[in-house]
């Protein structure tokens, strides 16, 4: 799968979400038949930006916030430089404990919604 293919990534956010988890940008460029490298990293979060206009388009919540650091579980810089913190209001700091606080609420509506979702899919 390529890196720009924006359909497979979103299918492995979505599953990710469905289950309550994130994935380390690590994992998902495992999942998608990569090893992890910088410049792979940086195409993935390309990626994850037209995923995220597809997710509001449709009125979905974002899946990018799922893709975090192994450090920490917070996204990386991309992901705030992009506005997904002021996109939803939050101009606090990129990293601690306000920030988990903010990713966990977001990534949450994700969770919820997807497992929603898959729940109505499989009545």
């Amino acid at each position: 799968m390529s890196l720009g293919d924006w359909r497979g990534v979103r299918a492995h956010l979505v599953a990710a979400a469905a289950a309550g988890h994130p994935l380390t940008y690590s994992q998902l460029l495992e999942h998608l038949g990569y090893g992890f490298s910088r410049p792979k990293m940086r195409a993935l979060c390309k990626t994850l930006g037209t995923v995220d206009e597809d997710a509001a388009a449709n009125g979905e919540p974002e899946l990018a916030v799922l893709v975090v650091r192994q450090s920490d579980g917070l996204p990386g810089q991309g992901w705030w430089v992009a506005g997904g913190g002021s996109a939803h209001g939050y101009d606090g700091p990129w990293e601690g404990p306000e920030a988990t606080r903010f990713i966990d609420r977001l990534q949450r509506k994700a969770f919820d919604y997807w497992a929603m979702a898959n729940s109505e899919r499989n009545r």
